[in-house]
């Protein structure tokens, strides 16, 4: 890995929590403690990608960098894509790490953590994982389980992406962070590919990397980032960042 960047995706077209890049936390849009929290993971670049003028103004407000991509992406990854070739015609960057652009409270260390497994070469795309705790999170179809053959104790190849609760039997179930590092090459074969069979059963786009033929490993992290999908998650999200600046 020669020069990571980092890519975060931000659109406002959401249904249950609409303008939610701009969602205002502690007197900031929720995109800015993103692009904050990606800085100081000190992975690389960053640079916010979207296709809505508002979230351009916003990051260059607070100093950074974004640009703008088309609105009728089918999916994020899309979105990364074309950002790349415009941010990086020449190739420089051979990793792209993809954060979601609505996790405020994500811990730098994690975002770091997301890379580590390219450091293999069989490594196409990583990702990360943690154990459920919850009871309840081990047969809710919203948690995303990542069935993978352990590496080391922090590592696993992840072999299934799925809504069900899997792998049967005794043992711990891993709830999937939907971080990615991908190798350059790999995200875009990725997004030259039709959407796969399993994807689309599933709803994951993730499964269609695995049909492909390309490997994903995850790094086991010790908890799962609060995304931002409602109201109700703003609110957790802000109380959350209101107790780290007390603190």
């Amino acid at each position: 890995m020669s020069d990571p960047l980092i890519l975060i995706p931000a659109r406002l077209a959401a249904t249950r929590l609409p303008e939610k890049p701009l969602a205002d936390i502690l007197g900031e849009p929720m995109i800015v403690h993103v692009w904050r929290r990606a800085i100081e993971s000190g992975v690389g670049p960053v640079v916010v990608c979207t296709d809505t003028p508002a979230v351009v103004a916003a990051i260059e407000a607070a100093g950074g960098l974004a640009v703008m991509t088309r609105p009728d992406h089918p999916s994020g990854s899309d979105r990364l894509a074309e950002a790349l070739a415009v941010i990086d015609p020449e190739g420089r960057h051979d990793v792209v790490v993809n954060v979601q652009g609505d996790l405020p409270t994500i811990d730098p260390a994690v975002i770091a953590a997301a890379v580590t497994p390219l450091a293999d070469k069989a490594v196409d795309i990583a990702t990360l994982c943690a154990e459920i705790v919850r009871e309840e999170e081990r047969t809710e179809p919203s948690v995303v389980k990542l069935v993978g053959s352990p590496i080391t104790p922090t590592r696993l190849r992840a072999l299934y992406f799925t809504r069900a609760t899997a792998p049967w039997g005794e043992g711990p179930l891993y709830h999937h962070i939907g971080l990615y590092a991908y190798r350059r090459r790999a995200l875009e074969r990725f997004v030259s590919l039709p959407p796969s069979p399993l994807e689309q059963r599933e709803k994951l786009e993730q499964l269609r990397a695995l049909e492909a033929g390309l490997r994903i490993d995850a790094v086991l992290v010790t908890d799962v980032p609060l995304g931002v999908d409602t109201p109700d998650d703003l609110d957790r999200a802000r109380a959350v960042m209101a107790a780290r600046r007390l603190n």
